[in-house]
């Protein structure tokens, strides 16, 4: 099915408005971007947080009468000389499927590889996570996944508990598994992550030694040998006290999620509990790791 898209400039103050009445004239999707590519935090459960100079999408049948749109905007002062828009006709494509074909099995330090199960595995012998995760998750594709995955394939995961805090695809949990660890936990505040997570571990045979939490019901006294944090670096500030009460003694920690030039802020907040280790950065994104006190 074709679609057509209008984008309207605004800042954190409308973004929000503007997406209702958008909704309420028929939009199948609203989407709010970043119009200054200005890297974001993730935001805490319950909270809705935009950044200061905002695009708002919003997606239409392309059948859709758009002068029509624009005249409701105008009536409802939301156009004005504040506020420009720019509308397009975007091209009718099945996307998972452009997304399935792009998605190629990858290497990570030494021993493992990330491959989807429609692609046969590059080598047999290796570590090999087979991983679905829709279009919402992680895949390893972004610096930050990739930065994690190669700091868990050299570390001596044998016997050792690992908690992925933020688990999303469970990728680094089942990785975590699948390179030696005798039990993996993951956390997330998203339900689907929950899901996401138990899908792929079935899929590659951890299942048993997989936990999933939400966060809000996670067992008090937790801890692990190996923490990884796969988050943004706001959210790791806030939640540094939590993050390292998970540590045991001598306990491995991970952070990444974090642009280089948020590093310092990042290790300010867990330097008192953990020996920070050099920072290893790639595409403008960094991993910070350390050992607990």
């Amino acid at each position: 099915m074709p679609w057509v898209q209008i984008r309207l400039n605004s800042n954190d103050k409308h973004a929000e408005n503007i997406g209702e009445v958008l909704e309420q004239l028929g939009s199948v999707s609203v989407t709010f971007v970043d119009s200054q590519d200005t890297p974001v935090f993730e935001p805490l459960p319950g909270e809705t947080r935009l950044w200061g100079n905002t695009d708002v999408i919003a997606l239409f049948d392309a059948e859709t009468d758009m002068q029509h749109i624009v005249a409701e905007l105008t009536a409802q002062h939301i156009l004005s000389c504040d506020v420009s828009y720019k509308i397009e006709q975007i091209e009718d494509k099945d996307w998972e499927r452009e997304w399935m074909e792009n998605f190629h099995p990858m290497q990570f330090g030494k021993r493992l590889w990330i491959c989807p199960s429609w692609r046969p595995v590059p080598d047999e012998s290796a570590v090999n996570v087979m991983l679905d995760p829709g279009l919402a998750f992680g895949t390893g594709t972004h610096p930050t996944t990739a930065l994690c995955l190669k700091w868990l394939d050299g570390l001596d995961l044998a016997g050792k508990t690992v908690i992925d805090f933020g688990c999303g695809s469970g990728i680094l949990a089942i990785a975590a598994l699948k390179l030696g660890a005798k039990q993996a936990i993951g956390i997330d505040i998203d339900p689907q992550a929950i899901l996401a997570s138990r899908d792929n571990a079935e899929r590659n045979g951890v299942a048993e030694r997989l936990q999933l939490f939400l966060a809000k019901d996670q067992p008090q006294d937790l801890q692990a040998d190996v923490v990884v944090a796969n988050i943004l670096a706001g959210p790791l500030k806030e939640l540094a006290a939590p993050i390292i009460a998970l540590l045991k003694p001598n306990a491995d920690l991970g952070l990444s999620g974090i642009l280089a030039n948020q590093a310092s802020s990042v290790c300010e907040a867990y330097q008192s509990k953990v020996r920070l280790e050099p920072i290893t950065e790639q595409d403008e994104w960094c991993r910070i790791t350390g050992v607990r006190f």
